[in-house]
């Protein structure tokens, strides 16, 4: 389950693994910074979400919620995406590039274990927003 899988994510071309300390090799990124974790559903989800935000969450696509410092998810809900995810259970995602630099096919397809086709180049970034007890934060 270490692997790193090189797949078209919700939102753009990604890895995705269970191994965070591979994802940091790989993109050359220092270890504080956080990752986002893939799920498959809302139940899946591991902090409780504010009440008054919950039907948001259900219903978002292509959107991270940060609920504290230290998580942050995205529920996926492209049919193709949520087969690999429910298999793992969860995983770690991040842009198939090395840190600070673009999309590169070469770089990602030389770092990868598994690849997953078809790749197609998206640029939709997904929406980020800061869950607080009282009020959201756009991020992104």
């Amino acid at each position: 389950m270490n692997k790193i899988f090189l797949t078209n994510t919700d939102t753009a071309v990604g890895f995705v693994s269970k191994n965070k300390k591979a994802l940091d090799i790989i993109k050359k990124r220092s270890a504080g910074k956080k990752y986002i974790k893939a799920i498959p559903d809302c139940k899946s989800i591991e902090k409780r979400v504010p009440k008054k935000y919950r039907k948001c969450v259900r219903r978002a696509a292509k959107t991270t919620f940060i609920i504290s410092s230290d998580y942050s998810f995205r529920v996926i809900k492209n049919p193709r995406h949520n087969m690999l995810i429910k298999r793992l259970g969860w995983a770690y995602t991040t842009s198939a590039n090395e840190s600070g630099k673009p999309y590169s096919f070469e770089f990602a397809y030389s770092k990868a274990d598994i690849v997953i086709y078809p790749l197609k180049e998206q640029n939709t970034p997904s929406k980020i927003y800061k869950l607080g007890k009282r009020k959201v934060k756009k991020i992104r």
